[in-house]
């Protein structure tokens, strides 16, 4: 089989899946690296399967021989919690998703991946005054162990950067979309507190289908060197209230229950995405949206 030769660590989980689907979809030969194999009928297309956990001893160069790219995505947390996914074991955290990571990029170089995709995030940014956009060049701030790990993470993959290596960070958003067969997507719970009348507190918030983050990643793999000399791309869509959230799915389902207030649009932190735009990447915006609400609602 031609095409190039992609590792994913991560790639069983929500953002993981939709990366693996990209690169499948781009031709790619794709090798997903886990504590768990992926189960039967996950991705449409083959993929092969290797062992890793996120402990720095475990991580072997043999692991990348032979491959051209490595996508990581994995990230060691409790169960639905990044922001406080440490629990009451933060040196743990810090050793598997920092030294782990490191551990990783290294390994990569060492095997003569000619290029690395960080999936690291928003929270890198930290706190910033209401109604600020964040950029790239921002300072980063972070305020949380989470950003203060994945920063730490971007700054290792850029120091090892050269000599036939390039390493890239995409700092991304929430990210939406369905989860696959027998998964919760993230707004489950928020649709069925609506559809059974309970209140909703008012939220607004950036988002990113998992398409749009698979495809940025597809875009940063084969983009010439000189194109992506920077290393930090955002990776950000819609800015998006519950209350309009939960109209669609009001107009999909027939609810009449009511809609929570909307929140303050002002105030939000919106971040720049001009330079991946720059690339070519063009998110799905609120038509993806539309498009997705009754997938995740079972409906189509």
């Amino acid at each position: 089989m031609s095409g190039p030769h992609s590792i994913v660590s991560g790639g069983t989980g929500l953002v993981g899946r939709f990366i693996v689907e990209a690169l499948l979809a781009a031709g790619h030969r794709v090798t997903v690296i886990g504590r768990n194999a992926p189960r039967e009928g996950l991705f449409s297309g083959a993929v092969a399967f290797a062992p890793m956990t996120l402990e720095p001893t475990s991580i072997l160069t043999t692991l990348f021989e032979g491959a051209d790219f490595f996508v990581h995505a994995a990230f060691d947390h409790l169960p639905g919690r990044y922001r406080g996914g440490e629990g009451d074991d933060a040196a743990g955290f810090r050793r598997r998703n920092l030294e782990g990571s490191i551990a990783m990029f290294r390994a990569a170089r060492a095997a003569g991946v000619a290029r690395t995709v960080f999936l690291s995030t928003r929270a890198v940014y930290g706190p910033r005054k209401p109604g600020a956009m964040l950029d790239e060049t921002d300072a980063c701030r972070p305020d949380t162990l989470y950003g203060e790990v994945k920063l730490a993470a971007e700054e290792a993959l850029s120091q090892l950067s050269g000599d036939g290596f390039s390493g890239v960070s995409l700092r991304v958003t929430g990210v939406y979309g369905p989860a696959g067969t027998g998964r919760s997507h993230k707004w489950e719970s928020l649709f069925e507190d609506y559809l059974s009348g309970r209140e909703i507190t008012p939220r607004i918030a950036t988002e990113v289908h998992g398409e749009d983050v698979g495809s940025a990643v597809r875009i940063l793999l084969t983009s010439p060197a000189e194109k992506i000399a920077s290393g930090l791309f955002n990776v950000s869509d819609l800015t998006l209230d519950r209350s309009e959230l939960l109209a669609l799915v009001a107009r999909e389902t027939g609810s009449e229950n009511p809609l929570p207030p909307a929140a303050d649009r002002d105030a939000v932190n919106a971040m720049k995405t001009e330079r991946l735009r720059a690339l070519g990447w063009a998110p799905g915006g609120w038509a993806l949206l539309e498009r997705s609400v009754p997938l995740l609602l079972g409906r189509r």
